[in-house]
């Protein structure tokens, strides 16, 4: 197999685990990813992630890293920017586009000066967010920096008062106005968007919705109009190019049916989807024909430094 790196790719390292609330997500998309590409025929060594990285990666000489970690410092762009400083050849998004997907204030800034629908959101302090409603409810509050639904409040229309954010919140987060419907969701694999799920929960698309067996139900394809199917993919296509993405993202909306196409808003651009066995795109590209060893062996050959 050739990379991008200009030589054949043999010895891989998986890069799971890290230091951030994702930790158990990414050791275990690490540990689905190593299986896959020891099926695909890699050799295949696992890293978790910690301070001795750069140690770790000198002693395995990998031809490529295949970044399976998820959160802070593995994808917004701290991890990639040691791995263009090793000059290893690694998968998934670079410096910039890690960095500006992870921050959802600066993403939706993107979106919009692109002509992509948003949600209304602000950044504001934690301390005024739990004094008074910022904004009318329902309403979201979450990190601006964090993925996988991590600390994320719905205030309802029932709520007795502003929410009393958690110690484990930031000082600064972000309030986006609740957007009701539908939870859509469309992986791109390099220039090709693939086709759309619908994400089905008995509540809030959380944390535990999203990892936990049974949390959530997936309908892939989605049963959609074409009109709603076409602009999904035609929206993440243009987010992932917009933002810089590189080798594999996914872009997750939100879809008021009722509003017709005008209810379709982009939430955010994923630039490290999770690869566990309830992930979504792994999912999506099964149904595309793309087993699962084949979408790891792509995002391989997809590797390499500047991206």
């Amino acid at each position: 197999m050739v990379g991008m790196s200009g030589k054949t790719a043999s010895r891989v390292a998986v890069l799971m685990g890290g230091p951030s609330a994702e930790r158990e997500v990414s050791l275990s998309s690490g540990r689905e990813c190593a299986n896959a590409l020891e099926e695909a025929g890699f050799e295949v060594v696992t890293v978790d992630a910690g301070p001795d990285l750069a140690v770790r990666l000198a002693e395995i000489k990998p031809d490529v890293v295949f970044n399976a970690l998820h959160g802070r410092w593995g994808e917004d762009g701290c991890v990639q920017g040691l791995l263009e400083w090793l000059r290893l050849p690694y998968t998934h998004s670079g410096v910039l586009a890690s960095a500006l997907a992870m921050d959802k204030q600066r993403t939706k800034d993107a979106y919009v000066a692109a002509g992509l629908p948003v949600a209304p959101s602000v950044l504001i302090a934690k301390s005024e967010v739990s004094a008074r409603h910022v904004m009318p409810v329902p309403y979201v509050v979450k990190p601006y920096n964090e993925g996988s639904s991590v600390g994320v409040y719905l205030v309802t229309e029932g709520a007795n008062g502003p929410p009393q954010l958690g110690p484990e919140m930031p000082e600064t987060v972000m309030v986006e106005a609740f957007v009701p419907g539908r939870e859509l969701t469309t992986t791109v694999v390099g220039n090709r968007a693939l086709g759309v799920t619908d994400i089905l929960t008995d509540g809030w698309y959380d944390f535990d919705a999203k990892y936990k067996p049974g949390g959530s139900r997936h309908v892939c394809p989605a049963i959609l109009p074409d009109g709603i199917t076409d602009a999904c993919r035609d929206y993440a296509l243009r987010a992932h190019r917009i933002l810089g993405c590189r080798g594999v993202s996914r872009t997750d909306f939100r879809w008021d049916e009722a509003r017709g196409l005008a209810g379709l808003v982009l939430l955010e651009t994923n630039t490290q989807p999770g690869m566990t066995p309830t992930s979504l795109s792994p999912e999506q590209a099964r149904a595309e024909g793309i087993s699962f060893p084949e979408l790891c062996r792509w995002m391989v050959e997809d590797a390499s430094c500047d991206r």
